[in-house]
């Protein structure tokens, strides 16, 4: 049966038995997932977590919303399957993505997965894209179209409708772990998962805050980043165009992965990046990949309605020159920014 409390009975299980240092130490677990990698760090006496028990958890994740597992839930959910039952962590993303979809005025949207994939930026080919196939694939999305029933199974408006939870599965995953090491009684750790990153404590080893870099969108060092920023409790998740494009081969032009759910195009804007702070860190990926849609102006406006949000916008000005925004509830977490 699967659902979240036999996952983290699985974890529990993978407890080390052997005896370790007496005093905490700074453990380390590193490996791959999701398409990219994670780092976990964590303060204790011994290590707690495996890569076996990292593999199971990401196992189930894939098996439940992986649009790159043919026979994942929301593979099959996607082809029309509608006697799916889904397990409480679909249950849980689904219903977070309401929440999203709902507060951005729809500018987040998991229903716009047949876009994603014609946009060229999905498990499935790339089309040839004009305006009249925009107007009729946006037929299919809308997360309204969808509903999620008592009985677990999920309802469309459309068969042909394509769910895509990619970009807030990635942080509802680095909550999972979290939660993880809460229940083994973990007080401190830091975890990373293809940037995205979940925070609790401090560094006791060091005496210091956990610390963390936001990339900078016109710098390919990953070392200097453009802000850094003290994690303490929270999540952080950033979006950006900077990295994630494609060329077409044919015409040279250059489309971003960021895809505008009310208008169905790739919204190539002036706005580079979107980093977030919130209470989980499937709240933070969902509204960094709605600020991106949106753009600067909205963006800004709509977080300042949200509580427990605090946003980080790069952008390119009217002169044409890289700008930044900072709520005041970011600016208290920078440690050092780029000049």
């Amino acid at each position: 049966m699967k659902n979240s409390v036999v996952l983290l009975g699985m974890f529990l299980l993978f407890i080390a038995c052997n005896s370790g240092p007496k005093t905490p130490e700074k453990q380390i677990l590193q490996g791959g997932a999701l398409g990219t990698t994670y780092g976990i760090s964590y303060i204790s006496k011994t290590p707690l977590l495996t890569r076996a028990a990292m593999d199971s958890l990401l196992q189930v994740v894939n098996q439940s919303m992986s649009t790159y597992w043919p026979d994942s839930d929301i593979s099959r959910i996607n082809r029309g399957d509608s006697a799916v039952i889904v397990e409480p962590m679909f249950r849980e993303v689904f219903e977070l993505s309401g929440l999203v979809y709902k507060a951005s005025g729809g500018y987040f949207d998991p229903t716009v997965g047949s876009l994603v994939n014609a946009w060229g930026f999905g498990p499935e080919k790339a089309l040839e894209m004009t305006s009249d196939r925009v107007d009729s694939l946006m037929a299919y999305v809308g997360f309204s179209k969808v509903s999620l029933l008592p009985s677990g199974k999920i309802e469309k408006n459309d068969p042909a409708i394509y769910f895509d939870f990619n970009a807030i599965a990635k942080g509802y995953t680095l909550d999972r772990i979290a939660l993880v090491l809460d229940r083994l009684g973990v007080a401190d750790y830091l975890i990373e998962l293809g940037g995205e990153l979940v925070a609790k404590g401090r560094n006791t080893i060091s005496e210091k805050q956990w610390l963390v870099g936001i990339d900078h969108p016109k710098n390919e060092d990953r070392n200097n980043p453009i802000v850094k920023v003290q994690l303490k409790d929270r999540a952080l998740a950033s979006s950006g165009n900077y990295r994630k494009f494609r060329v077409d081969p044919e015409t040279g032009e250059k489309f971003v992965h960021t895809i505008n759910p009310l208008t169905g195009y790739s919204e190539n804007s002036t706005t580079l990046a979107a980093s977030v702070l919130a209470p989980t860190c499937a709240l933070a990926d969902g509204y960094a990949t709605a600020f991106m849609a949106m753009g600067y102006e909205k963006a800004i406006a709509v977080a300042a309605t949200l509580e427990e949000i605090e946003v980080y916008l790069v952008y390119v000005n009217a002169d044409g020159a890289l700008d930044q925004y900072m709520s005041e509830g970011f600016k208290l977490s920078v440690y050092e920014q780029a000049e």
